[in-house]
């Protein structure tokens, strides 16, 4: 329905498609006051007219060669035609730091791109931004780097986290409000598993030395383990906004916070926190290693600094060849990191994203085009119209050659014949039904498999972007934990945090 291919009104629900097996008529409710409704006949209706992609420079990499793909079967349930011309919809897209947009744009939506507003007469301002040069009343974002050779990564990171954490405390304890903004600690962190080790670090060693830290001239502090919280995947939906909410939250004298107003001390994250985190407060940002990605670092590092003078501190790997050029050309790459920016990959007709997403497009443009095939049931129909699945297939083969050319358009050609044939031979001859997906009654079989029961398959169709491979389930059984001579458990702490602090614990030497 969301494209307009109706067929009835229901006089109480709204529009219906033949997909929707309910009643054509309802009884009168006196409980909640409702007359009787019954289906009216209506016909298909306009389809949408204008797409907004926001965040377009997200749209990229696997994500994007998906998004690309499923946009044939999109752009064509969104086309229609007004007195003999063929009408697509407009296509607005609003996107951050890229390169090559025109190929992207070109991959994904199969269109040509017009830029606004133009290209202007200086490039310091493009409407919607102006570059200045900070001032006392508009602060800009400084950018420090650090490197140290001959000590372990963890162990920088740590001694990094220590002192700022305890010289905001100082700074605090001395001018009171308007050190705000550098009390809350951004990390950032390009994978999980290095996110991981820090979280084990700060809830340890760092807790632990920030109370000692009075004894080098700074505050001491202390962080409670609800302080310290994640942005990353790992977090549920639900978690995320509180989060957001608690980031709000100024830092007041301890005897004044309430249980709803207590901020964030240390915020760990991944690139999640580059999109849609638009925290005024935030001041201070500590990256670990260089992102892979110039577009990535631009992102995240803008989260702070917004309002208030931003500080970025990026700890170089000295281990890691491309962290030491970042780091030799420090000052160079900062100014001029906009030119660093890296093209963005979309290539929605390559062969692996063919093998995940390419029934779901065929199997989408044959329910949803024609109202005759929209029912449940629908499926086993697909040689009912030889002309009608001829005119789907060359609507994907057209796609698919205008963006990868003639060989592309061939493997796919070849693909869409498998698929084709495989679905006419999983038609029950007789006694049975085949539908799109399998039904209750024992009669009707599924030809569409959600991914991860079995092997990767022709007909699996993905449930979300996110399920890109198969979901592995644990059981945990605790049955004779609790027996009096069942094995002590012995809690110790991780091999790398104790290699940092014993580093952290060495006599300090000066030359």
């Amino acid at each position: 329905m969301l494209f307009g291919r109706v067929d009835g009104y229901c006089e109480r629900h709204g529009f219906r498609s033949p997909e929707l097996e309910d009643s054509d008529s309802h009884p009168a409710n006196k409980k909640y006051g409702l007359p009787p409704a019954r289906t009216l006949p209506a016909g298909p209706l306009r389809p949408p007219d204008l797409i907004i992609q926001d965040e377009l420079h997200l749209i990229s990499g696997p994500l994007g060669t998906l998004v690309g793909l499923y946009e044939t079967a999109v752009e064509q349930l969104a086309t229609w035609e007004v007195d003999g011309v063929t009408v697509r919809p407009k296509v607005i897209a609003s996107t951050a730091t890229v390169r090559q947009a025109d190929m992207q744009v070109h991959s994904l939506f199969l269109r040509r791109v017009a830029i606004f507003p133009p290209n202007g007469l200086e490039a310091s301002d493009n409407f919607f931004a102006r570059q200045r040069m900070p001032t006392p009343e508009q602060p800009g974002r400084r950018y420090l780097g650090f490197c140290a050779p001959g000590i372990r990564q963890k162990t920088a990171l740590i001694q990094t986290y220590l002192a700022f954490l305890a010289a905001a405390q100082l700074l605090y304890n001395r001018y009171s409000a308007s050190v705000d903004p550098w009390m809350t600690l951004v990390g950032y962190f390009s994978s999980l598993r290095e996110l991981g080790g820090m979280r084990r670090a700060v809830d340890d060693t760092v807790s632990t030395r920030l109370t000692q830290m009075g004894v080098r001239g700074l505050a001491t502090r202390r962080l409670y383990p609800q302080d310290v919280q994640e942005l990353t995947s790992r977090q549920s939906a639900a978690d995320i906004p509180d989060i957001l909410e608690r980031l709000e939250a100024v830092f007041l004298p301890r005897e004044n916070r309430t249980p709803g107003n207590y901020p964030i001390d240390v915020l760990l994250a991944t690139n999640m926190i580059s999109v849609g985190v638009d925290v005024g407060r935030l001041g201070l940002m500590v990256v670990a290693n260089q992102p892979k990605n110039t577009a990535e670092y631009i992102q995240a590092t803008s989260r702070v600094g917004r309002q208030f003078p931003g500080l970025v501190c990026t700890v170089y790997n000295w281990t890691r060849p491309r962290d030491l050029s970042h780091y030799e050309r420090f000052v160079h790459y900062h100014a001029t990191f906009y030119q660093h920016v890296e093209a963005l990959s979309v290539t929605p007709f390559s062969p692996r994203a063919i093998d995940r997403g390419l029934t779901a497009v065929l199997a989408a443009l044959f329910r949803l085009l024609d109202l005759r095939f929209n029912s449940n049931r629908g499926a086993e129909q697909i040689e009912a119209d030889a002309a009608y699945v001829e005119t789907l297939v060359d609507a994907i083969l057209q796609r698919a050659g205008a963006i990868g050319g003639n060989a592309t358009a061939e493997l796919v050609r070849q693909a869409l014949a498998a698929r084709l044939d495989q679905w006419k031979a999983t038609v029950p001859k007789q006694g049975a039904h085949l539908g799109y997906r399998e039904e209750a009654d024992g009669v009707t079989r599924g030809l569409l498999t959600a991914p991860g029961l079995t092997g990767w398959g022709r007909f699996d169709c993905l449930n979300s972007l996110r399920d890109v491979e198969p979901t592995v389930n644990l059981l945990l059984d605790d049955q004779g934990m609790d027996r009096p001579d069942a094995h002590e458990w012995v809690f110790e702490t991780a091999p790398e945090v104790e290699e940092a602090e014993d580093e952290l614990q060495r006599p300090e030497t000066s030359g």
